[in-house]
C-alpha cells in the first residue's frame, strides 16, 4: 500500500545496461514499503537498448517511473549530478542500473531506522559481489562490524556500497566544480552528508554488486582506480577544514601501499618505489604496517641492486 507524500526517491543511473537494466528497476518495484517513492532515472544516452526498456516500464509505471534522458553523452558524474538534483523524496536511495536489490524489505528497514533515528544521517548495508569477469572479488563487502561510524570512518575507508544506501536528501550540499571532474562520486556525496550526523551499517545483504567488464568502475586497472581515489581524496582535503585532514592523509597514504603491493605483483620495482615513497610521504611510517612495508622497500632494493651489479659485471666483463 502506499500512502503519503513522495517520502524516498530511488536515484538511478544507467548507461549501456541492457543486459541488466529490468533486473534494476524490477528489483525496486518489488519494494513492499508503507509510503510513497519514486524512480529517477538518469539514462545518458546508451548506445544499446537500455533507454527503450527504461521507456516500457516508464508506460506501465507512469505515476512511479521519471526518465531523465540525455540527448548526448554527459558522463557518469554529470549524470549523477542532475539524477540526485531531481530526486523529491525526503530520503534518496541509490542503485545503478547495472546492481540489483535482494530483499523486497531493505528500503522499509533503512527508512524505519533513519525515521527512528535522527541523528543519523546516512544508513547502509552489506552487498553480495556478482562477479562476471573471473577476477577475484569479496563475496561480501563490507566485513566491518555492523554499528555506527563516523565521517572520519568513512574518510580513512570507504566502505559505503552505493546500492546499499539510504540518506537524507537535505543534507546533501551543492556539490563542488571539481565534482564532476572525478572518476567517482559515491564516496565524495557520502562523505559530505556524513559530516552532519552518523553512519549506520546494518548487518543484513540486501543488495548484489555485478562486476563485470562493462562496468564504468569495477572494470577500471586497480591502480587507476586507487589513483582515482587519492585525486578525489586530496580534492575533499582542500573542501573540509582541517579537521579531518590526518583521516583523508592517514587513507591516502594506505592508497599508495595498496598500489605499490600492486605493482610489487606485477614485478615493477621502479613503481613499487614510487608509491613507497608517496606512502612515506604522506605519513605512512606512522601506521602499523611497518613489517609488510620492509619487506616492500626490501623487494624493490633487493631488485635495484641485483639489477646494478648485473650490469657492472657485464661492463667488466665478468
Amino acid at each position: 500500500m502506499i500512502v503519503g507524500y513522495m517520502k524516498l526517491s530511488v536515484a538511478m543511473i544507467t548507461y549501456n545496461h541492457e543486459p541488466f537494466i529490468a533486473q534494476a528497476i524490477q528489483s525496486v518495484l518489488t519494494q513492499k514499503v508503507s509510503f510513497g517513492y519514486e524512480i529517477v532515472i538518469g539514462e545518458d544516452c546508451s548506445a544499446d537498448g537500455t533507454r527503450a526498456i527504461i521507456l516500457e516500464f516508464q508506460e506501465r509505471y507512469p505515476e512511479r517511473i521519471k526518465l531523465l534522458p540525455s540527448d548526448g553523452n554527459i558522463g557518469a558524474m554529470r549524470n549523477f549530478e542532475r539524477t540526485i538534483l531531481a530526486c523529491r523524496g525526503k530520503y534518496i536511495a541509490f542503485l545503478e542500473g547495472d546492481d540489483y536489490w535482494t530483499s523486497k524489505e531493505k528500503l522499509q528497514t533503512q527508512v524505519d531506522f533513519l525515521d527512528a533515528h535522527i541523528d543519523c544521517a546516512v544508513c547502509c548495508h552489506r552487498v553480495k559481489f556478482l562477479n562476471e569477469t573471473g577476477l577475484a572479488e569479496a563475496d561480501v563487502f563490507p566485513s566491518s562490524p555492523a554499528g555506527s561510524y563516523t565521517l572520519e570512518d568513512l574518510l580513512k575507508r570507504n566502505f559505503i556500497m552505493t546500492c546499499s544506501t539510504v540518506l537524507r536528501r537535505e543534507l546533501i550540499p551543492p556539490l563542488p566544480e571539481w565534482f564532476c571532474d572525478m572518476k567517482l562520486g559515491d564516496w565524495p556525496v557520502f562523505a559530505f552528508v556524513a559530516k552532519h550526523g552518523k553512519i549506520e551499517l546494518l548487518d543484513e545483504i540486501m543488495a548484489t554488486y555485478r562486476v563485470h567488464a562493462g562496468a564504468t568502475w569495477s572494470s577500471l586497472p586497480p591502480i587507476t582506480r586507487m589513483g582515482e581515489s587519492v585525486r578525489m581524496l586530496r580534492a575533499l582535503a582542500n573542501h573540509f577544514d582541517s579537521k579531518y585532514a590526518k583521516a583523508i592523509q592517514q587513507s591516502i597514504a594506505v592508497l599508495y601501499l595498496d598500489m605499490a603491493n600492486a605493482a610489487r605483483f606485477k614485478g615493477n620495482r621502479r613503481e613499487a618505489a614510487k608509491y613507497l615513497l608517496h606512502y612515506a610521504h604522506n605519513g605512512g611510517l606512522q601506521l602499523p604496517f611497518n613489517r609488510f612495508v620492509a619487506g616492500l622497500a626490501g623487494y624493490t632494493l633487493i631488485g635495484s641492486w641485483y639489477r646494478f651489479f648485473s650490469r657492472a659485471k657485464v661492463v667488466n666483463g665478468r
